[in-house]
């Protein structure tokens, strides 16, 4: 287990989260680190496109590098569980690093088997940098209402990622060309993980003692199998989103949609975020859930009538709204839920889910982006979404109110629950 000792300063406290000790510096790291997730997409479309390949090759490509990395999640976080943050985080790190680097060189045209390889590898090695920071909240925030304001400020803050990325991206390709925003990417991604792997909570995190669910893990959780795949859903709708981005600035001359757009998503995520953690929510975490899901969902209908891009900057802000609520209620349920000793794989499952409907619908998108029904595909991910909380909502009752709150001890009869 993590090791945990009292000391005074654990106790609740009215001061502001970020100035409790660690909080900022694991939470700026990790989104520097992340950044990548959000620029490499949009980086390799760009890449392609000056390259003279197409739409559809680009979202390929950007698809083959969600889908590794969202099966590179889960094993990582495994290998986490195992032998603690610091060796597997830094050797995944300067492995993607190196394939970033390399990529921004290699021609999909001329080399698309070299292109789709170093694309697959650096998905593959993507470092576990936000399953990580789950499993470092409960060592650095022992009060279990901070731990659920942080995880709030957490998830709603990964909206910055693209906030900051995909503009960043269509700037440094406008002035300098899409290989040198490539090789930026690269080099905060390493700076971010460096900050992170250095400070003393992930230096000094330590597996837990057991692990339970056998072979499977956490997936041996019925409800939380569930769970994941709902949240396919949720990956799909912003994968098939940033692909109807690019092709709205390629509609309509405005190159900095591709960008704009998404951020607009993750402007409303990040407020949305800072509302969701300023109270406590009534009713059962599943309940929450399901709700969340049905505003999520509706938020998206707008865009299916495919409004023009100034109505889609503000409309494309409305899901965003519910999204952090949305994937908080999803990694509470998962620390409730997930069996003893397989905590950190079981929040790479999780965003490994993201990842994977991302990869899902950045490919369906590229192939139908010339369709006008294009823009109801996120409203469809959505929708699918919410489909599987309705029916999984039994299977994800959390026993217990207390179960709620935070951290806890687990024994190996949730993992026998399918």
């Amino acid at each position: 287990m993590n090791s945990r000792t009292s000391r005074p300063q654990d106790r609740p406290t009215s001061r502001p989260l970020l100035a409790e000790r660690h909080v900022a510096r694991l939470l700026l790291g990790t989104l520097i680190g992340r950044l990548p997730n959000g620029m490499v997409p949009v980086a390799i479309l760009l890449l392609i496109a000056e390259q003279g390949g197409s739409l559809t090759t680009g979202g390929l490509l950007c698809a083959l590098y969600g889908l590794a990395s969202a099966i590179g999640q889960p094993a990582l976080g495994r290998m986490v569980d195992r032998r603690g943050q610091t060796v597997v985080t830094t050797a995944a790190v300067l492995a993607t690093t190196v394939c970033l680097l390399l990529l921004a060189y290699a021609d999909a045209d001329a080399a698309p088997g070299l292109a789709a390889g170093l694309v697959v590898l650096a998905g593959l090695s993507t470092p576990p940098l936000e399953a990580n920071l789950r499993a470092l909240w409960a060592a650095v925030l022992p009060d279990p209402e901070r731990r659920r304001a942080a995880l709030a400020l957490d998830t709603g803050a990964q909206g910055l990622i693209y906030v900051a990325g995909p503009p960043l991206v269509a700037t440094l390709s406008t002035l300098q060309g899409p290989g040198a925003a490539m090789t930026v990417t690269a080099v905060l991604g390493l700076l971010g993980a460096s900050a992170v792997l250095s400070a003393a909570p992930s230096r000094q995190w330590h597996p837990e003692g057991g692990r339970a669910g056998g072979f499977l893990g956490p997936l041996q959780h019925g409800g939380l199998r569930l769970l994941f795949l709902a949240v396919c859903g949720v990956g799909f709708a912003l994968g098939a989103m940033n692909v109807w981005a690019v092709a709205m600035a390629e509609r309509h001359g405005m190159a900095l949609l591709s960008g704009v757009i998404p951020a607009a998503l993750s402007v409303g995520s990040l407020v949305g975020g800072v509302l969701y953690g300023r109270r406590n929510w009534p009713g059962p975490l599943h309940s929450q859930l399901r709700t969340w899901a049905v505003l999520f969902a509706l938020a998206w209908a707008p865009l299916c009538v495919g409004p023009g891009p100034h109505s889609a900057i503000m409309l494309t802000a409305l899901p965003g709204l519910f999204l952090t609520a949305l994937i908080t209620s999803a990694f509470l349920t998962v620390d409730a839920l997930a069996p003893a000793g397989t905590r950190t794989e079981a929040y790479a499952w999780l965003i490994a889910a993201v990842g994977t409907g991302q990869a899902a619908g950045t490919a369906l998108a590229g192939v139908l982006s010339a369709h006008p029904y294009a823009a109801a595909l996120p409203a469809g991910g959505a929708f699918a979404c919410l489909a599987v909380l309705l029916g999984a909502r039994r299977r994800l009752a959390v026993p217990g109110p207390a179960r709620r709150r935070g951290r806890h001890r687990r024994t190996s009869a949730h993992g026998a629950r399918s």
